[in-house]
């Protein structure tokens, strides 16, 4: 029963950040760099950061509860949270050339296989003597294995979707539709967006004794987003002065509109890893869904956003077969998440 209450909570926090692109699109006279690093300020540091005082219990301070960890896995937190961002901004790119539904399925599926492989092996690297290769149980690099094979499904049906629609029908679903050039963008997202969750294993320390389990892996969400919020700031800020669209944050008559969405979209984006931090808490502790947990929340990312591309008809046109193809590979994802629990 807390098995499945974790699942339902993650799986919450899933739809949650399938949904955040949604307010984006009510945005207004704004340049994509300027309305990104906005939300990035309420999902990267102001909602990351409250939920981090909620890892703080009374008496305690942040200050205190930075001084007390270990520098070391500090600066490697906010280290792969800065090449996490460079997949956040690659991973906008992949939707704009391949759509929600497929940009996500094939980046987030990369960075859910990637993600849940690269964190033990990288602190067995520099921490051996913790033995966090055990943790890579038969039952983990086979649900990783079948979450892949989901993907490679999705995307079987993302080719078929590029060969049969002519190219006026693909510029009426995605604006920008480009397979092979959105494939390539979407593998790298994939690949740097996995350091999310090496962010998580460096910093999953970072907390007081007295910590509730619910809040424990709230610091180091917040220093990854902190290090991503730093990259996507840097890029931005160029490309503001590149395209020359300073001038969009003196635009006063969108302000209001523009904000109210930024921070919806923000609040979306941050509850897939508020609830990734609550959900794991009531898993077994040292178990493979432990361990599988970052793979299933981006399993339940990519079909929840295949419901969004249908909902937002980027599918439309297709024929059966297609969409019948997307189903299996969808099936596949959700079947890959409770492989844990079926072998242990």
């Amino acid at each position: 029963m807390n098995t499945f209450l974790g699942l339902l909570i993650i799986a919450i926090g899933a739809f949650c950040q399938s949904s955040c692109y949604v307010p984006i699109n009510k945005i207004k006279g704004w340049a994509w760099e300027s309305y990104w690093i906005v939300q990035g300020v309420f999902a990267w540091l102001i909602l990351p950061f409250l939920g981090l005082l909620l890892a703080v219990p009374a008496g305690h301070s942040v200050g205190e509860l930075f001084a007390q960890a270990s520098s070391f896995n500090i600066w490697m937190t906010l280290l792969f949270g800065a090449l996490w961002g460079v997949g956040g901004l690659t991973f906008g790119l992949s939707m704009r050339y391949l759509g929600v539904a497929l940009g996500q399925s094939i980046a987030l599926g990369t960075c859910a296989a990637l993600g849940t492989i690269m964190g033990p092996v990288l602190l067995n690297l520099f921490f051996p003597e913790l033995n966090a290769l055990e943790s890579l149980t038969f039952s983990v690099i086979l649900g990783v294995v079948v979450c892949l094979l989901g993907i490679a499904i999705i995307g079987v049906a993302g080719g078929m979707k590029s060969a049969s629609l002519s190219e006026e029908e693909k510029k009426q679903a995605v604006k920008d539709f480009n397979f092979p050039k959105g494939l390539a963008i979407a593998l790298l997202a994939g690949f740097m967006s996995g350091c999310f969750n090496v962010g998580l294993e460096f910093g999953k320390d970072i907390h007081f004794a007295e910590t509730n389990e619910l809040f424990q892996t709230l610091p180091a969400t917040f220093l990854v987003t902190l290090g991503g919020f730093v990259t996507n700031a840097v890029y931005c800020f160029w490309q503001n002065r590149k395209n020359k669209t300073w001038g969009d944050y003196a635009k006063k008559e969108v302000w209001g509109n523009n904000l109210l969405f930024c921070l919806l979209a923000g609040a979306l984006w941050y509850s897939q890893f508020f609830g990734l931090s609550l959900g794991k808490s009531f898993f077994e502790p040292g178990s493979s869904m432990l361990t599988l947990a970052f793979c299933i929340l981006m399993a339940f990312n990519i079909t929840f956003s295949n419901v969004w591309g249908i909902l937002l008809k980027e599918w439309k046109g297709c024929s059966k077969k297609t969409i019948a193809v997307l189903v299996v590979g969808l099936v596949v994802l959700i079947i890959s998440t409770f492989i844990p629990q079926l072998i242990k």
